[in-house]
């Protein structure tokens, strides 16, 4: 081989080193950008996303936005935004104010043992009762604070109760009554009481609800749910002094079963604190 050939063919092989080099610098380049791009977009979207989940955290509920929303009372209300519920025979000259929430396994176990003399008291007359709703158990509006299992179910069931209201105080104390039951209250760590479907259910045992389109599509719709609310603020700016469920207070002072402050559990002891009661 000359030595021209040999020249020649190194400058050749130089020149392809040079070319193949300059293909993956620009590869490399290419690469380089799209991992740039591809890592912003990722950036974007992790931002975007926790944005997102920032704005969805501090969303204000169904629940608390009810807050401002227009009452609507049920029939058989009186009082600021239909909260005072009074029930029983205009003869009767006592009340009893009953203050209970629907979630609370207490006022369960009270509806259970002492409900039906309770219900034999108002249809004789003996007194009067004024209910008064609390949610205390859901937590906050927003189902958030230490007290209580959390959650809506109390408010739902509430609003439910409104509905049964306005179809006739019977209808409402037998839907409470039902709503206590052993078969249909849940556990209180549970929330069953959130679900309309649930409510409904429980309704079909009470004779005036049973398959009542208007009162189904009240449940549904949420029509009492703001009443729910205003009745739940009635409960927790009470002037009797009442924190806990169930309480009972008349001629303004609490009906109690022992010094310790307990409600009255058993037939007797209410026959007992109300008879009291009834006479001061």
């Amino acid at each position: 081989m000359s030595k021209r050939n040999s020249a020649a063919a190194k400058n050749a092989a130089r020149e392809r080193l040079r070319a193949e080099r300059e293909k993956q610098a620009k590869r490399a380049k290419v690469r380089r950008q799209v991992i740039v791009a591809c890592s912003v977009v990722a950036v974007l979207a992790a931002a975007g996303g926790i944005g997102y989940a920032v704005v969805q955290a501090n969303k204000p509920s169904y629940w608390e936005s009810e807050k401002d929303a227009k009452v609507v009372a049920p029939a058989n209300t009186t009082g600021t935004d239909g909260t005072t519920v009074v029930i029983g025979k205009s003869t009767a000259t006592k009340t009893l104010k009953v203050y209970e929430d629907p979630r609370c396994p207490i006022c369960a176990q009270f509806e259970q043992t002492v409900g039906s003399t309770v219900k034999k008291d108002i249809d004789d007359g003996k007194f009067k009762i004024q209910y008064i709703g609390g949610t205390f158990l859901d937590g906050d509006a927003l189902g958030k604070g230490t007290i209580g299992s959390r959650g809506e179910g109390s408010k739902n069931a509430l609003s439910a109760m409104g509905a049964a209201l306005n179809v006739s105080d019977e209808a409402f104390l037998e839907y409470k009554t039902a709503l206590y039951s052993k078969k249909w209250h849940p556990d209180e760590s549970t929330d069953k009481f959130k679900n309309d479907s649930y409510l409904i259910e429980v309704a079909d045992t009470v004779p005036a609800l049973k398959n009542n389109k208007s009162f189904q599509a009240d449940v549904k719709s949420g029509k009492y749910d703001a009443w729910a609310l205003a009745m739940s603020k009635t409960f927790d700016t009470n002037k009797d002094g009442v924190t806990g469920t169930p309480s009972f207070v008349m001629n303004g002072k609490m009906l109690t079963a022992d010094s310790n402050g307990n409600p009255p559990m058993t037939v007797e002891a209410f026959n007992s604190v109300v008879d009291a009661a009834l006479k001061g």
